[in-house]
């Protein structure tokens, strides 16, 4: 049996003056479903999110949220979502406690009725409960903010890049506690620019310059991925790419501490290793690797 789908986005747009900051977005998130939007600064993330979450309406195209209308029914729409800013928003001169009560009593709710919701990230919070919410670190303010998104235990949770600035025990923890939203049969979608973290979700779309360049699953946007990774360790990344710079691959470009190079045929690499090894340049290792994310992003970005 098919899943409800729980946000139907249909040819979105929005444009700010001349800048197009959505171009006909197109997905869809079904219940339950832990979906990931991943691209860089200026990619029409945050965008997207305020259009879904109705704090902008957008220029053209319909969105679904539960089967409600965007526009039409955006007040029963504000009742059943949680929605974590990717700025921290909460009142910082109110105590923890006092957070959580106010986001309580505005959507006529006592922290008892869904307690068990956000026992696991309050408990954590419990021995800063009274400090101001500007005094916590990074992290424990995004687990306070959680909690207020969660106080009255919505059926989606819109979080916008919620681990930007966020110490890594940090961004694993809070990971871990949107897995378990699932449990709770809580539709969570969640924005970041670190590619890493686009194989924690069930599905991602990767998004550029406002277009949605793919959509599936991590696993089948890597399977995707055309021609053989080649990966060239090098403490001299410079040189090495000026040097590779009209070498006859399919793709070459900086990736960490490595220069990756696409290669149409896998034997392919024996004619490269020989050119890598006449330019002198120090090379720590050469090796076939699987494409990531990260990789799978740049292809898409560049044939699109």
């Amino acid at each position: 049996m098919e899943k409800r789908k729980e946000i139907e986005i249909k040819s979105l747009s929005k444009s700010f003056g001349k800048v197009k900051a959505l171009d006909n977005v197109s997905l869809s998130v079904e219940k339950g479903e832990l979906f990931g939007l991943i691209g860089p600064d200026g990619a029409g993330k945050s965008t997207l999110f305020n259009l879904l979450v109705t704090l902008l309406n957008p220029d053209g195209g319909q969105a679904e949220i539960a089967g409600m209308d965007l526009l039409q029914d955006y007040k029963k729409i504000r009742k059943i979502i949680g929605y974590l800013p990717g700025q921290f928003s909460l009142y910082g001169d109110l105590s923890c406690m006092e957070n959580l009560e106010f986001f309580a009593t505005l959507y006529g709710e006592n922290i008892e009725d869904n307690y068990e919701l956000i026992r696991p990230i309050w408990e954590q919070l419990l021995p800063f409960k009274n400090r101001k919410a500007s005094a916590l670190s990074g992290g424990m303010k995004q687990k306070l903010a959680l909690c207020c998104a969660l106080v009255h235990k919505p059926e989606i949770l819109f979080l916008d890049e919620p681990t930007t600035g966020v110490d890594p025990v940090s961004r694993k923890e809070l990971w871990g506690i949107l897995q378990r939203l699932k449990e709770d049969n809580i539709t969570v979608f969640v924005s970041t620019s670190y590619m890493d973290e686009a194989t924690l979700c069930n599905r991602i779309a990767l998004i550029q310059n406002g277009k949605i360049l793919g959509c599936d699953t991590p696993d089948n946007i890597k399977s995707a991925f055309k021609g053989n990774l080649f990966s060239i360790q090098t403490d001299d990344i410079y040189r090495m790419l000026q040097y590779l710079d009209n070498y006859p691959a399919e793709d070459i470009y900086a990736s960490g501490q490595c220069v990756n190079v696409v290669l149409k045929h896998i034997e392919d690499a024996e004619n490269l290793s020989a050119y890598i090894h006449q330019s002198g340049i120090a090379v720590n290792e050469c090796k076939f690797v699987k494409p990531a994310i990260e990789d799978c992003f740049i292809q898409l970005m560049r044939n699109t």
